[in-house]
Parts: C-alpha cells; structure tokens; sequence
C-alpha cells in the first residue's frame, strides 16, 4: 500500500464510519474504483481505532462517567440502580453479539462478505429500514392532525432486552454496506428512541467491539507479516482527525435533520453497483486482497 492510498483510504474511514452509509463498505468500494489491491477486513479493523479513538476523547465525559460508576458498583449495592452503572453493564450486554458473531463469522467476514454484489444488497436493503425507522420517529416527534405527539425514550428508559436488540443490530454490521452506526440507529429509532439517544447509545456500543477488533487484528497482522505498518499507522491517525470532526458535526445534525439525505444515497449507490457490475465495468471481486 503506498502512502497516498493510505491517505485516502483513511480519510474514507473518518469519514464515512460514524455516518450510517457503511464506512468497510465504503473502503471496499474506493479500492475497487480506484483499481488498488483491497486492503482487506485486517486494514478496516486497525483503522477504526483512530476513529474509536475519536469517541473515546469526544465522549470522555460520558465515558468517565459510566466507568467509574460501574466499577465503583461492584462493590456498592446501593449504585447498581444508577443509570451509569447500569449504563455499563447495557454496553457489555450490547457488545455480546458482535463478539461471538465476529469469531464465528471471521473467514466469512475476510473473504464472501466482500463480494461488491453482497454491498450493494446490503446497501439497498438497509437504507430501507432505515427510511421506515425515520419516519416512525418524524410521525411521533411531528404529530398530525389526527394524531398527537409521541414523546420518545431516552437512554434513561435503555432496558437489557433493548440493549441486547441494540447489540444484534450492531453485530449486523459485520457485513460490508449494513453500516455500524445504522444498524443501531435503526434499531434504537425503530424501538421509539430519540435520535440523539440512539446515535449516543449506538457510539458509546461500539467501543469495546471496535478496539477489541482492532487489536486482535494488530496480533494476527504483526504473527502474518502481511500488513504495510507505515501506511496503515498513516491511515489510524488521518481517520482519527477526520472522524472526530464528523462526530461533532454529525451529533449536531441529527438533533433536528432528518436521515433522509442519508437514505437516498445509500439506495442510489446500491443500484449503481448493480449496474455497473452488470454491466462488466466492475467485477464483484474488484480489487485483489493486498495489504
């Protein structure tokens, strides 16, 4: 990999991981365009942890927040009804899909997930749901003439089932195009959540999944030795700076912006990959694994 697909590639990664557009799908789809060696599931791992990285400081006070309740309530009782213990243990409740699904899935995830058919699928299908899950929650926040204003939950009202639903759509997201932040959004919208909560929950879930990938993919690529370090350590921090600024730009959007914009292009890119692969102008194995 040179440096300057590393840039890219990169900046792709900050930019599309926290938006529900799908940011592995998006690296595929840039290698593939651009008639480079995909870098491969090792490469998207790594460089999610520039972008966690970028909640973990966004967040921090969240963050700081949750932890330090959490551990303090394993020895105090009187927290474990506080909502940032309970908050703690929901993210670990959260995080079990993925963790079991990653493991069982990896060959999958490595190899027949990056199908660019299997994208533009995922793509079209998950754009969808997220087009019904906004405007389930712009009927209850807009009401109606025959219909009155649904007030819709916070995270104070987050139970362990919906915690687990929120980890099954989260594990989703193992396949490229499903979009991490919009499997979860999704999920928490359609479950009659506010957007912010949703988005807030849905950064927050991501956290020990994302990191634990990352560094699990760090001790495969350092035992393989088929992985440029320079580059890939290049593309961390450009994918962090980039990440952080969509962080703060996307938690103002959706405060009062609709995901609309969002669906809209998923659906468009879904249907262009299906022309242009049906057409021969790219193959549904464009771009060779490379490291």
């Amino acid at each position: 990999m040179s440096w300057f697909e590393s840039f890219v590639l990169g900046f792709v990664q900050g930019l599309t991981e926290f938006l529900p557009i799908s940011s592995s799908a998006h690296l595929r789809l840039t290698s593939a365009f651009a008639d480079w060696p995909d870098a491969g599931a090792a490469f998207t791992a790594i460089t999610q942890i520039g972008t966690e990285t970028a909640v973990l400081i966004y967040f921090r006070k969240d963050i700081a927040r949750i932890v330090s309740a959490w551990f303090r309530s394993l020895t105090d009782r009187s927290l474990r009804g506080d909502h940032d213990a309970r908050m703690g243990w929901l993210v670990i409740v959260g995080s079990i899909p993925i963790g079991v699904l990653g493991v069982v899935l990896k060959d999958q995830i490595d190899t027949s997930f990056r199908d660019l058919r299997v994208i533009a699928v995922t793509l079209i299908l998950m754009g969808i749901v997220l087009g019904i899950a906004d405007r389930l929650a712009a009927r209850d926040e807009a009401g109606g003439r025959h219909r009155a204003v649904q007030e819709r939950k916070s995270l104070k009202e987050l139970s362990v089932r919906d915690g687990l639903v929120y980890g099954i759509c989260q594990a989703m997201a193992l396949v490229p195009g499903v979009s991490r932040s919009g499997a979860t959004i999704s999920g928490g919208l359609l479950m009659g959540y506010t957007r912010e909560a949703a988005a807030r929950y849905s950064f927050l879930l991501a956290i020990p999944a994302v990191l634990a990938s990352g560094v699990f993919e760090l001790k495969d690529a350092g035992e393989s030795g088929h992985i440029s370090w320079g580059p890939t350590a290049f593309a961390t921090v450009i994918a962090f700076v980039v990440g952080y600024a969509v962080i703060a730009w996307f938690m103002k959007y959706i405060s009062s912006k609709s995901f609309m914009p969002f669906v809209i292009y998923r659906i468009a890119l879904g249907i262009a990959l299906f022309f242009l692969i049906g057409f021969g102008v790219l193959s549904p194995d464009a771009g060779p694994a490379g490291g």
